[in-house]
C-alpha cells in the first residue's frame, strides 16, 4: 500500500505542476514543451538513485543525477503547494484567472520565488547549529563532568562529500570532547563515494573515542560494507552490544529496527550495572517507553530529520512521540536529533542541521 502511494503521489504532483507550468508560460507551444519536458526528465533522474544504475555511472555523472533527482522532489513539493494555494484563491475569487494563464510576470515571479526559497534552504542547511545539552545524575557524584558530542544522520555519499565532512570534523574537534557518539546513518545510499574520496581518513582525525550504532541507511548500502567502513574509519560499532567507557558510564548501541531479529532494550540492559549512567544509541525513536522501563538514563536517536523541510515536520510530529529535541519519560531523558547531514536535496526549510554538545555531570 505504502509503496503504491510512494509511486502515485509524486507522479500525480508532477502531472499537476507540469500542467500549471504549461498554462502559465507565455511561450509558443514548442518552447512550453521544451521547458515541461526538461523538468520531467530532471525529476525522473530520482529513480536512478533508487536503483543500482547509479553505482555504474562515472562518479561525476552519479553526483549530478543524485543531486538533481533528489532536489527536484523537494522543488516539486513546494510547486504543488504553491499551485494548490493559487487554485484555492481562484475558487474563492481572490486570485484573478489571468495570473495563471500565459502570464510573463507571473512566470518571472514564480521563478524568482522558487529560486530564492531554495537558495535560502541550501544556505540554511550549510549552517550547523550547536545544540548544548546538560545531563545531570547522582551517578556522576564524585566524578569529573564528561563532555560528549553527539551527531546523527550524516548521510555521506554522492552529495555530502569529503570537503563537507572535513568541516564537520573540525567543528567536533573544536569542542574538545571526551567522547563522540553517532546515532546511525553515517552512510547515505552507497559506500562507493566514501571509498572514492577516502572519507575514513577524515574520521581518523577525530581526537576522542567514537562509538556508533547502525541506521537504516547502513542496511540500504549493504551492512557488511558499512561495517568495514566503520572499522577503516576507527569508529567502534555497537551492534546490540555494550561498552563500559568508565566505572560510571556505559554505552549501549542497539541495532537498527531494519533487523527484525535485533535484541530488545530489556535484553541489552540485563546484567548492566545500574550504578553506571546508561546511554542508549537507537537510531529510530520508536517505542520510547521501552528505554524507560529498562532503566536507561539517556537515549540518543536521529532518523526523523524533523522532516527536513516544512510542512513535512508536521508529519514527523504525528508519527513519533518525540520527533525532534529533548524529551523525558519518568527518569529517562531523550534527545532526537534533526541530523548533522541530510538525505536527498541539501535544503533545510523550517528545520535545521545540528550537532549536540552534552555535558554529563552531577
Amino acid at each position: 500500500m505504502w509503496f503504491i502511494l510512494f509511486l502515485i503521489l509524486p507522479f500525480a504532483g508532477l502531472a499537476y505542476t507540469s500542467w500549471h507550468i504549461w498554462q502559465i508560460l507565455p511561450f509558443a507551444p514548442l518552447w512550453r514543451w521544451v521547458v515541461v519536458t526538461v523538468g520531467i526528465l530532471l525529476f525522473l533522474t530520482i529513480f536512478l538513485n533508487f536503483t543500482r544504475v547509479i553505482e555504474h555511472m562515472p562518479m561525476w555523472l552519479a553526483r549530478i543525477c543524485y543531486e538533481t533527482g533528489n532536489s527536484s522532489l523537494f522543488i516539486l513539493l513546494y510547486l504543488v503547494m504553491l499551485f494548490l494555494l493559487l487554485d484555492l484563491g481562484r475558487l474563492v475569487h481572490l486570485v484573478p484567472k489571468e495570473i495563471l494563464f500565459s502570464n510573463g510576470y507571473s512566470s518571472v515571479i514564480l521563478t524568482v520565488l522558487m529560486t530564492g526559497l531554495f537558495v535560502y534552504g541550501n544556505i540554511h542547511y550549510k549552517h550547523k547549529v550547536r545544540q548544548p545539552l546538560t545531563l545531570t545524575s547522582e551517578k556522576m557524584k564524585g566524578h569529573k563532568p564528561v563532555k560528549i558530542v553527539m551527531v546523527s544522520d550524516l548521510h555521506l555519499g554522492y552529495h555530502n562529500r569529503r570537503a563537507e565532512l572535513a568541516r564537520w570534523i573540525d567543528l567536533i574537534n573544536a569542542e574538545r570532547p571526551d567522547l563522540i557518539l553517532i546515532g546511525g546513518d553515517i552512510i547515505d545510499i552507497s559506500v562507493r563515494p566514501l571509498i572514492y574520496e577516502d572519507m575514513a581518513a577524515e574520521f581518523r582525525r577525530l581526537k576522542a573515542p567514537v562509538y556508533a550504532c547502525l541506521g537504516n541507511h547502513e542496511y540500504y548500502c549493504g551492512e557488511p560494507l558499512a561495517q568495514k567502513f566503520y572499522r577503516d574509519a576507527g569508529i567502534t560499532l555497537l551492534r546490540d552490544s555494550i561498552v563500559n567507557v568508565s566505572d560510571n558510564l556505559c554505552i549501549i548501541g542497539r541495532d537498527d529496527r531494519t533487523n527484525t531479529h535485533r535484541r530488545s532494550v530489556a535484553q541489552l540492559t540485563k546484567g548492566v550495572d545500574s550504578n553506571r549512567y546508561i546511554i542508549l544509541l537507537d537510531h529510530q525513536p520508536y517505542h520510547l517507553d521501552r528505554a524507560e522501563r529498562a532503566g536507561v538514563d539517556f537515549q540518543f536517536s536521529g532518523h526523523t530529520h524533523y522532516g527536513q523541510v516544512w510542512p513535512a515536520s508536521w508529519i514527523t510530529d504525528a508519527i513519533y512521540e518525540d520527533a525532534f529535541g529533548p524529551h523525558q519519560r519518568g527518569k529517562t531523558r531523550y534527545y532526537v536529533s534533526s541530523g548533522l547531514g541530510i538525505w536527498g536535496g541539501k535544503f533545510r526549510i523550517g528545520t535545521h542541521s545540528e550537532y549536540v554538545v552534552a555535558t554529563l555531570k552531577e
